[in-house]
């Protein structure tokens, strides 16, 4: 049976701590006083705190910070956040459903992972703005890799991310359409796509030719700007908004399409990643976002 908090609509933000297991009872009484202290009021319904005013950044980053010393994330709901509008899922794969950044791996089988890391690294960090630059140089650099490396990388390497399958699995159960949407490669979001169940999945084809990686990616690439595009594509496909949309990741390049939707999550996310995200997961697994819901 559904919360009845989670049906709540409320012109404020709303704060839920997300723990593995059981909320320390010290951490309630921790955000009741620090709620005191910064003289907010709020309503305290179930597990969420109704706040009667906006949230200042520094508070935003106060209140996390002392849920995160007790290895506790607090999400921190929108105004008017409604769960029962989030009926779009759409996902970042790298690094959020997935334990790795797919292309460092695949440098890594040929000795080149830490020249393309580094760029990965700047890129996730925001520091190299124009991410189809990036990932053209990243990809220059795999040029003569034989495509068997990325069977490799699957079979040897990859693994979803803790509560990944419970998360698609809770999220079908309330029918929504999941969307994969990632600057990774095609080869390995096919894969996640057929193992999931996932509605659609979208990402950059990697040129092979007579067995081997050329150092070229084929078609547009999957930028921020397309990742933002597909999002609004599938929320529009189903006559939705973007507000019906519940949009996950962790990088730079994941922040357009995590703007101005229904709850942004960011999973072990970089900090201009979490400051901006409704929900930071730097504790739980990604089935926490269900007790939302």
């Amino acid at each position: 049976m559904q919360d009845m908090t989670q049906s709540i609509s409320h012109p404020f933000p709303a704060l839920q701590v997300l723990a593995e297991g059981s909320v320390v009872p010290e951490v309630f009484i921790g955000l009741e006083k620090a709620l005191v202290k910064l003289g907010i009021e709020y309503t305290r319904v179930g597990q969420r705190f109704l706040l009667g005013r906006e949230l200042e950044l520094f508070e935003r980053n106060g209140l996390r910070q002392f849920c995160a010393v007790r290895s506790h994330d607090l999400a921190i709901l929108p105004p008017n956040f409604s769960a029962d509008a989030l009926q779009v899922l759409a996902m970042d794969m790298d690094s959020t459903l997935i334990n790795i950044e797919c292309i460092d791996e695949i440098a890594d089988f040929v000795g080149k992972k830490v020249a393309v890391a580094e760029i990965t690294a700047a890129t996730m960090r925001g520091e190299i703005i124009n991410f189809s630059e990036s990932l053209s140089r990243r990809v220059a650099l795999l040029a003569g890799v034989p495509q068997s490396v990325l069977h490799s990388v699957y079979k040897e390497r990859l693994q979803l991310n803790s509560g990944a399958e419970f998360l698609i699995a809770g999220a079908h159960e309330r029918n929504m359409h999941t969307l994969l949407v990632s600057g990774g490669f095609t080869f390995f979001t096919t894969r996640m796509q057929e193992r999931l169940h996932l509605s659609e999945a979208h990402s950059n084809e990697l040129e092979i030719v007579d067995g081997m990686l050329t150092g070229r990616v084929l078609g547009e690439i999957v930028d921020g700007g397309v990742k933002n595009r597909y999002v609004i594509s599938a929320c529009s496909a189903l006559r939705l908004s973007k507000k019906n949309a519940l949009v996950m990741g962790d990088g730079a390049n994941d922040l357009l399409m995590m703007a101005d939707c229904g709850l942004s999550v960011a999973y072990r996310a970089k900090p201009v990643v979490k400051e901006k995200a409704d929900v930071a997961l730097d504790f739980v697994g990604l089935d926490a976002v269900l007790q939302l819901l």
